[in-house]
């Protein structure tokens, strides 16, 4: 790469006709042949109201085609909605409030008595007075 640089610039300048030649496709890239049916961006003054909101409307349509990240945009929301679930339920079901009469006690108390009723003490527990039921109705 570097013998190639070197080389080029030991060469010395380029011939006229090459010299032209390079320069016309940039300027034919420049200047098309065809030329555009409007001006853009349009002169707002000129518009009408019915026109300018079209354009608006189009431009906020075209932007956000442009800018959408659905991937992204997904992570973020499910982001959101994991963070929010875990707050609420640390903050129910663990979090010390440093108060006296603590606001969901309550709650907390039924959902860990329900819950504890699949441990497998309470388990045994339960099963224990059926067996007996069981065995004093022969």
């Amino acid at each position: 790469m570097f013998a190639t640089l070197v080389r080029r610039m030991a060469g010395g300048p380029l011939p006229s006709r090459l010299r032209n030649a390079t320069a016309t496709p940039l300027v034919e890239a420049y200047s098309s042949p065809y030329k555009p049916k409007k001006i853009w961006p349009p002169d707002f003054s000129k518009l009408s109201q019915k026109e300018q909101f079209r354009f608006e409307r189009r431009y906020k349509r075209r932007v956000k085609l442009a800018t959408a990240r659905p991937r992204w945009d997904k992570l973020v929301r499910l982001t959101q909605l994991f963070s929010v679930t875990f707050v609420l339920i640390y903050s129910v079901l663990f979090m010390d409030w440093q108060t006296e009469n603590q606001p969901l006690q309550g709650f907390r108390n039924r959902f860990w008595s329900v819950l504890g009723a699949f441990s497998p003490e309470q388990r045994d527990e339960r099963r224990t007075p059926d067996i007996a039921v069981i065995a004093n109705s022969k």
